[in-house]
C-alpha cells in the first residue's frame, strides 16, 4: 500500500528544518512568514498524493455544474407562551448514493442530512445530500430541530460504517468493553491486553484478537459558530445515540454518557422530549449575523462521520449586525449586497440566478468504484505495520488511526472539481474549509483583473473591508474557518478561469508557498474549480465593496484572568511519529503539562466572565483552534524562545516579538490558527452555563485527545463523571 510518511521537520531551501525557520523568522516578525503576501516566485510543487485506486487524475475536471445547496425545509413553527416563534425541523442522517464524481463514473455511496417532513414550507424538498441543505435562521429567533440517526438499511437492520473504525482511540465505545481500570461502559478507551490486533479480513478468535469495529454507528450533532446554546444542545461528543435498529447486539449501550442528563434538561428547559433514536436540540441564534455550519461530533469518531458526508451550511442573517446595517459611504444609505441567496419553497433545480452563494470544500480520495477511500492501516502514513513495531497493546500506535489525512481530490459542495458560470459583475460567495487536515490557500490570482474583498469571518462581519487583491489575490483558510467575501467579476474577460489552491498536501506550519513548503498538486489539489466568465445579464446595483461602512463591533469587557494552555504532540516510544496530539495547560513555572480527555476539567470560567486564552503551540505544525459555545477575539501571537534544534525551550519562554491580529482576523471568530512557535491569544466572553468543549479542528487529531471538556459555572447537579484515567485520576 502507498505510504505517506509525515515530515516531522520540513527541509528549506538552506538546509534548515521548519522549527530552524522558525526561529530564523522570530527576528524578522511573524508578519514576515504569516502574512498574507504569499511570495510565489521559484514554487516549489508537491507531487501527487496517494490515497484509492482512482487515479485523481483520471478524474475529469469542470464538466459538473457546481450544486449550489437549496435551504432545508421546515416540518412546522412552534408559538411559545411568549410570543416569540420557534421554527421547527426534523432532519435525519441517513445512507444514499450520490453522484459526487463525474456523471461517467460510478456513483459514491455517502451519508447526509435530509429533512424528512416539510409540512411548514412551500414546496419542501425532501432531499438528502452531501453536503446537505443550508439551514436559514433568522437573528434571535429561535430554531428547534429532531436530529434522527437513521443509518439503517431497507429492513430496518443498523449499517456499518463505510469507513474503517480505530477502538483502541478513546472513542463511544460502544460495545462498552472494559477500559484500563477493569470497568466496562461507553465513552471508554478500551483495554486490549492479552489481544492481538488483525485486520478484518483476518479476524477469526475474539479470545485472542481484536480487529475493526463494525457495528452500529453513533451520532451527535453540533453547529458550529453557535452562541448561547445550552449545553444540551451543542453536540456535545459524548451525547450520542445509536438508530432504533433490529439487530442491535446485545449489551450494546444505545446512547453516550450524557444523553439521559440532557435529556433531562432539554425536557425541563424547553419541554420537548427526547427518545430512541434521536435527540431534539434548540438554538437561540444569539450570535451576530454570520455563516456557521453544522456536522457529526461523536466522540473519537469525527473525522470518519464527516468524512462519510453529513454536515451543512447553517447561515444566521437579520439583526443589530445583519445585511441591512451595511451601509454605503456615498449615500449613507443601506448598501446593496450582492444576492439572492437559496431561499425557503425555491425551486429545485433553480429558476432564478443566485448571486450569493455557499461553497464548501472538502477534500476527499476514491477507489475506482465510486466508494469514498480512507486508509484501515496506520502503514498508510508512516509504514507502521503490525510486525515493526507493532500495534496496541504491545506499543502506543493505534493500528487504524492516521495522524492526518490528505485527499487526492477537491471536492466542492458534493462533486469533484465543478465549475460555475459567473457574470462579469459582483457576486457574495460564502467560503467553508470542510477538510480534513489540509490548510487552504485560496489563489485568485490566476483570474485576470478579478478583485476580491473581504467582509466577513466566522463571526459575521469583519470590522472594516479588507481589500485581499492589494495583499496578493490570495487567502489561507484553516480548518473550519469561513470567509465571506465579494469578488468581483466585472473587469475579467470572458473566459474560463481556475480558482487555485496554493495550501500544502501536507501539515501546514506557515511560510512561503513554494518556498518553505511544496505548494499542492498543481493538477490535482492545487485546483479547486473553475469559474466561467460570461456577459452580465443586467447592470450590477450593488456597492462596490471599498465603499461599504460595515457594523460596529463592541469590543469584549476587560478579561478577569488569563488561561495559559498546551498544545502538544506526543511521541510514540516506539517509533519516530506521533500516537496521540494533545492539550494540556502551562503550569507556574511554564512547564507544559498534558491532559487527555477523561482528565478533570481545568479550565472552569465563571458564568458571565471575560478570560484571555494563550494556546501556547509547542508542536511542528500550525493546529485550527476551536472553542464551542463562544464567539471570541483574536487578541495577538507572540514568539516563543527556541533551542538551537528549534524545539520550543521548556519552560516556556517568550520572544518579545508580537504581531497582531490578521486584518481578516477582526471581528470575531469561532476558530483560529494556532501556528508552532508562538502563543496564540484570544479573549471570550463565557456568559451560559454548561458543559462545553475546545479542540483542534483537524479531526483526526480532535478523534485522538486533541480535545478537552471546559465548563462555564459550577458542576450540576446529577452530571455525569468522565471515567477513570489510567492512574486513577477522575472528576469533573
Amino acid at each position: 500500500m502507498a505510504k505517506r510518511r509525515r515530515k516531522r521537520t520540513v527541509q528549506k531551501a538552506a538546509g534548515m528544518s521548519r522549527r530552524g525557520f522558525l526561529k530564523a523568522m522570530g527576528a524578522m516578525g511573524a508578519a514576515y512568514w504569516l502574512g498574507p503576501k504569499l511570495m510565489l516566485g521559484g514554487k516549489a510543487y508537491a507531487a501527487p498524493i496517494p490515497g484509492g485506486t482512482l487515479d485523481p487524475l483520471a478524474v475529469p475536471k469542470f464538466v459538473t455544474p457546481m450544486l449550489i445547496p437549496p435551504v432545508m425545509p421546515r416540518a412546522g413553527t412552534i408559538k411559545q407562551k411568549s410570543g416569540k416563534t420557534i421554527d421547527y425541523y426534523e432532519i435525519s442522517m441517513k445512507q444514499f448514493q450520490q453522484q459526487i464524481l463525474p456523471a461517467d463514473l460510478p456513483k459514491t455511496t455517502v451519508w447526509g442530512y435530509g429533512a424528512v417532513n416539510g409540512a411548514g414550507s412551500k414546496n419542501a424538498l425532501l432531499l438528502h445530500n452531501a453536503p446537505s441543505l443550508t439551514i436559514e435562521a433568522g437573528w434571535n429567533r429561535p430554531i428547534r430541530v429532531k436530529w434522527i440517526n437513521d443509518l439503517k438499511d431497507a429492513n430496518g437492520d443498523y449499517l456499518p460504517h463505510l469507513l474503517p473504525v480505530d477502538p483502541t482511540l478513546h472513542w463511544a465505545n460502544v460495545p462498552q468493553l472494559p477500559g484500563m481500570d477493569g470497568v466496562a461502559g461507553p465513552d471508554r478507551r478500551p483495554d486490549y491486553a492479552g489481544k492481538t490486533y488483525v485486520p478484518l479480513a483476518d479476524f477469526e478468535d475474539s479470545n485472542t484478537q481484536f480487529t475493526q469495529y463494525t457495528g452500529p454507528v453513533p451520532m451527535v450533532t453540533h453547529v458550529h459558530g453557535a452562541v448561547g446554546v445550552g449545553d444540551e444542545s451543542d453536540g456535545y461528543a459524548e451525547a450520542w445515540y445509536l438508530p432504533v435498529a433490529g439487530n442491535i447486539p446485545a449489551g450494546y449501550a444505545t446512547e453516550g454518557t450524557w444523553y439521559n442528563f440532557f435529556e433531562g434538561k432539554a425536557a425541563a428547559s424547553f419541554g420537548v422530549n427526547w427518545g430512541p433514536g434521536y435527540a431534539t436540540f434548540q438554538y437561540p441564534n444569539a450570535g451576530r449575523a454570520g455563516t456557521d455550519w453544522y456536522h457529526d461530533h461523536a466522540l473519537g469518531m469525527t473525522r470518519l462521520n464527516v468524512y462519510a458526508g453529513p454536515a451543512g451550511f447553517y447561515i444566521i442573517r437579520g439583526g443589530p449586525a445583519g445585511d441591512k446595517t451595511v451601509l454605503d459611504s456615498r449615500t449613507n444609505t443601506v448598501a446593496v449586497l450582492p444576492g439572492p441567496a437559496p431561499i425557503e419553497g425555491d425551486k429545485f433545480p433553480p429558476n432564478k440566478t443566485y448571486y450569493e452563494i455557499p461553497i464548501a470544500i472538502q477534500d476527499r480520495a476514491f477507489n475506482a468504484n465510486g466508494s469514498l477511500f480512507y486508509p484501515d492501516t496506520r502503514a498508510f502514513f508512516d509504514g507502521a505495520t503490525a510486525e515493526e513495531p507493532g500495534f496496541i497493546p504491545a506499543t502506543d500506535l493505534s493500528p487504524i488511526w492516521n495522524p492526518e489525512f490528505f485527499g487526492n481530490c477537491i471536492m466542492v459542495n458534493g462533486n469533484t472539481w465543478p465549475f460555475q458560470a459567473v457574470e462579469q459583475r459582483r457576486y457574495r460567495l460564502r467560503f467553508l474549509n470542510g477538510c480534513q487536515s489540509r490548510f487552504l490557500i485560496l489563489d485568485f490570482s490566476q483570474i485576470p483583473g478579478v478583485e476580491v474583498w473581504q467582509i466577513g469571518n466566522e463571526g459575521g462581519f469583519l470590522a472594516v473591508p479588507v481589500n485581499l487583491t492589494a495583499l496578493g489575490n490570495t487567502l489561507l483558510m484553516g480548518l473550519a474557518e469561513r470567509a465571506d467575501l465579494i469578488v468581483d467579476f466585472t473587469n475579467v474577460p470572458l473566459g474560463n478561469y481556475v480558482l487555485g489552491n496554493l495550501g500544502p498536501d501536507e501539515p501546514f506550519g506557515g511560510g512561503v508557498p513554494g518556498v518553505d513548503f511544496p505548494t499542492a498538486d498543481p493538477d490535482s489539489t492545487g485546483q479547486i474549480m473553475q469559474f466561467r466568465v460570461v456577459p452580465p445579464v443586467v447592470a450590477d446595483p450593488t456597492t462596490p465593496p471599498q465603499f461599504l461602512v460595515l457594523p460596529a463591533v463592541t469590543p469584549l469587557p476587560v478579561p478577569v484572568r488569563t488561561r495559559p494552555l498546551a498544545l502538544l504532540e506526543m511521541m510514540s516510544m516506539y517509533r519516530d511519529g506521533p500516537a496521540e496530539a494533545m492539550l494540556g495547560t502551562v503550569d507556574q513555572n511554564g512547564n507544559p503539562v498534558h491532559k487527555m480527555w477523561m482528565d478533570p476539567v481545568t479550565e472552569n470560567p465563571a458564568v458571565g466572565d471575560t478570560e484571555v486564552w494563550e494556546f501556547y503551540n509547542t508542536t511542528a505544525d500550525a493546529h485550527p483552534m476551536h472553542v464551542h459555545e463562544v464567539k471570541f477575539e483574536v487578541v495577538s501571537r507572540e514568539g516563543l524562545v527556541l533551542d538551537a534544534n528549534g524545539e520550543v525551550v521548556q519552560p516556556i519562554q517568550l520572544d518579545g516579538v508580537i504581531t497582531p491580529p490578521e486584518p481578516w482576523e477582526t471581528g470575531f471568530k469561532d476558530t483560529v490558527i494556532a501556528y508552532p512557535g508562538q502563543v496564540t491569544r484570544i479573549r471570550a466572553q463565557f456568559s451560559n452555563p454548561g458543559q462545553f468543549v475546545w479542540h483542534c479542528h483537524i479531526v483526526e487529531h480532535e478523534d485522538n485527545e486533541m480535545m478537552r471538556p471546559y465548563r462555564i459555572g459550577p458542576e450540576q447537579p446529577g452530571q455525569p463523571m468522565p471515567a477513570m484515567a489510567a492512574d486513577g485520576t477522575g472528576g469533573g
